[in-house]
């Protein structure tokens, strides 16, 4: 099937892995043309973790849509930047798949083709782990050996596999070791999950099944969740190792560019993780705009493995949240604690809450604005603001909620006025 089309112009695509490493092709035509195409202003896109290549072109595309007409005689250029993240297909996203919208109302308690492929082509070489995972899942066997089984298979696929992140605490709290979640009795942490997922679901929707069902159902969210933790921390390094060193050398190739920066759930991550991947003297990202961050809403503050990072900017810091975001007001706290991220601390939603659900916490003197103020009259020129977009973020099924409902002009207008782009 051919890759969806990105109709803004001019456009730019930037391929990292999961090292970090550009695509060298790509990253030759950006640096050498967005000099000679007259950009100014140049807006750079990462999308988050549940998208393959097809989606995430699909969501540049749509994102990137109202741009011209806003501002028409602006001189704008366009990146999107894809890093090996992975897709949970039974999971749908707003306005791509609304066929999947009923679907999503049933418990998920086996392993989606779709998903069984992309696990395969995220993890090399895990073929056989994967083809057992998927059947435990479609056995749901009531033995507590299964579950033992199903922890000690998901550990094999992700917790086991030595990178440069495992001796290093740049990317991540805590450092190395795989998530606890995977460590402790698998059949306690999977009815954790599931209990999460009802609370997730809301009065109105389903409610799981009771027994070995629900069990199974949690051991789902636990693959997913572990797949995630992966993600994450691969989102720190491609940011700092990867986008960070380019941007660098675009200020150097093509000087005067304007950058600002957009990432949604863990490319929020990613962009943030390029600001101290910057060489020292370089100023040449002007604005820094997150969707629905998927990390610590504290990461910016004194406590946070990001702190002052936002004196990188030569402009403002925005974090566009909304409570309607359920995959981040339930899933994400409840999965920081079951990977060991912070042991002994209870209260979930104010330790480990992201910042795509409630904006950035502790800085002195961090701004809080509802998107109408931001529309009407803009946002400060420096320092953190947080947005809270559930004004139009508000759409999406459990348990993901609104978390991908992100392609809306409102939210154009804000990145716009954030860096200051007029035209």
């Amino acid at each position: 099937m051919a890759v969806p089309e990105v109709h803004v112009r001019p456009y730019w695509e930037l391929v990292f892995d999961a090292e970090g490493d550009p695509e060298p092709g790509r990253r030759g035509r950006l640096l050498h043309e967005v000099r000679e195409r007259g950009v100014r202003d140049l807006v750079v896109l990462t999308h988050g973790w549940n998208n393959d290549r097809s989606m995430a072109t699909r969501l540049f595309d749509r994102f990137f849509a109202p741009f011209p007409s806003l501002v028409p005689s602006a001189r704008l250029g366009y990146v999107g930047v894809l890093w090996p993240s992975m897709r949970f297909t039974d999971e749908p996203i707003p306005d791509f798949e609304p066929s999947l919208a009923t679907a999503s109302t049933t418990p998920r308690t086996t392993l989606a083709r779709g998903t069984q492929r992309a696990l395969v082509e995220a993890f090399p070489d895990s073929g056989p782990v994967v083809d057992e995972l998927a059947l435990l899942l479609d056995r749901q066997s009531d033995e507590e050996s299964a579950f033992d089984r199903f922890g000690e298979l998901v550990l094999r696929l992700v917790g086991d596999r030595p990178t440069a992140l495992d001796a290093d605490t740049r990317y991540d709290n805590p450092p190395g070791a795989a998530p606890a979640m995977l460590q402790e009795n698998t059949h306690a942490v999977c009815l954790a999950f599931a209990a999460a997922l009802e609370a997730a679901e809301g009065p109105a929707a389903f409610r799981l099944p009771g027994g070995l069902a629900k069990a199974w159902q949690g051991a789902h969210e636990l693959l997913r969740q572990a797949t995630y933790y992966v993600m994450k921390r691969r989102a720190g390094k491609v940011g700092q190792d990867g986008l960070g060193p380019l941007l660098g050398r675009l200020a150097h190739d093509a000087p005067g560019v304007r950058v600002h920066l957009v990432g949604h759930s863990f490319g929020g991550r990613l962009v943030s993780f390029a600001l101290p991947g910057l060489p020292a003297a370089v100023r040449v990202v002007k604005s820094v705009t997150l969707l629905q961050g998927a990390f610590s809403h504290y990461a910016f503050a004194p406590r946070g493995v990001l702190k002052g990072q936002q004196d990188r900017i030569d402009g403002p810091l925005v974090s566009c949240h909304s409570h309607f975001d359920t995959a981040l007001s339930t899933m994400y706290p409840l999965a920081s604690r079951l990977a060991g991220d912070d042991r002994g601390l209870l209260d979930l939603g104010a330790r480990w809450g992201a910042q795509g659900f409630d904006g950035i916490l502790d800085v002195p003197g961090a701004v809080r604005l509802t998107l109408a103020d931001a529309l009407r009259a803009g946002v400060p020129g420096t320092g953190c603001v947080s947005v809270d977009a559930a004004q139009v973020v508000r759409r999406g099924p459990p348990p993901a909620g609104a978390h991908s409902d992100i392609c809306h002009e409102e939210l154009a207008r804000v990145i716009l006025a954030a860096g200051r782009v007029t035209g």
